[in-house]
């Protein structure tokens, strides 16, 4: 009996001590809006930061919740920051209703291209759009600007004058401005639901960057894509944030290896930048879509607009509106 009762408390104590040990390990919870599993690079940056920590053995999990499985995309700045998520992936320019200074990181011209967006990255604009993040209470792990074009089931959209009478999704304020002073009329949404929208007729058309568009598979519901080309217009910032709620209850082991496992997120995120427009432009094609690229003087056309409409307004509006702008423009 007494060494039936020894063996019991023996086991009842590897019990409690595997126990205690599962209970060690910290899970994050990272939610985002894009399909999970199906290529979308915001979801596998995500995926590799996962499995990154998770081979740093510091107790540390994350777990991925794609699709708008745990929040709505519109949802997960507020939870982010008040600490009831962990960690996302998302487009900045959706959080612009609380900090409109984010607006700067959807601006129509301010990028044009994928060399410049790295350049960006290390710039006095960047430092300042992340002081807004750190004092609302989130952190960057990655960076990531995706370029994007844009797509019409009425017509192509190239020159300014080609968007009258369109209804259009155009992802944020400034974009929103430019389009509705050409004439377009405008409906906002996440990029989550253009597919629905298109297809029940409330959009003519929409932009959003080219991971979308594909992952999306907005190519089922329009004639004519307008690719990034020479001349992107479109480029949205999409990092992966933590809470700082979050990272302050980690420790310096764990904070240290989402750091590293961040970093490779960005460096597999910059390999792939490029390449997503070309997958765009290949699947679109494939699926009988007719594809285009601006002129340079369509892209000039609507860059003038740009800063009659949305640049003034930003200028005029935004704490540090103009500050941001010219921060911007002097990244050479």
């Amino acid at each position: 009996m007494k060494t039936t009762s020894l063996a019991a408390l023996a086991s009842l104590g590897l019990a409690v001590a595997f126990s205690s040990a599962a209970s060690a390990e910290t899970v994050l919870r990272a939610s985002h809006q894009f399909p999970g599993g199906k290529g979308d690079v915001r979801d596998e940056m995500v995926q590799l930061m996962a499995k990154e920590v998770e081979a740093a053995d510091v107790d540390l999990k994350i777990q991925v919740y794609p699709g708008q499985s745990l929040f709505d995309a519109q949802e997960q700045w507020g939870a982010l920051v008040r600490g009831r998520l962990d960690m996302t992936a998302l487009p900045l320019d959706y959080a612009s209703g609380r900090h409109p200074e984010f607006s700067a990181t959807l601006m129509p011209g301010l990028v044009r291209s994928h060399e410049r967006a790295q350049r960006l990255n290390d710039s006095e604009f960047m430092d300042m759009i992340k002081e807004v993040i750190n004092e609302a209470g989130a952190k960057v792990l990655a960076d990531a600007w995706l370029a994007g074009g844009f797509a019409s089931n009425k017509q192509c959209i190239t020159s300014p004058d080609t968007v009258q009478g369109q209804t259009m999704r155009a992802a944020g304020p400034a974009f929103d401005e430019m389009l509705a002073t050409a004439g377009a009329s405008i409906a906002s949404m996440p990029s989550s639901d253009i597919y629905t929208a298109m297809q029940t007729g409330v959009l003519d058309g929409a932009n959003t960057s080219s991971g979308s568009f594909v992952s999306y598979r907005i190519y089922e519901q329009v004639t004519c894509l307008t690719a990034p080309g020479e001349n992107a217009l479109w480029f949205m910032y999409e990092p992966i944030l933590i809470s700082q709620q979050s990272w302050d209850r980690l420790n310096e082991e764990q904070q240290k290896a989402l750091t590293e496992a961040g970093q490779k997120a960005e460096e597999y995120f910059a390999g792939e930048a490029a390449a997503l427009d070309q997958k765009m432009v290949d699947v679109f094609k494939e699926n009988g879509v007719e594809v285009v690229t601006m002129s340079p003087e369509n892209y000039e056309d609507w860059l003038q607009i740009a800063k009659e409409s949305s640049y003034k307004t930003f200028a005029e509006n935004v704490p540090n509106g103009q500050a941001l702008i010219d921060a911007a423009l002097a990244v050479e």
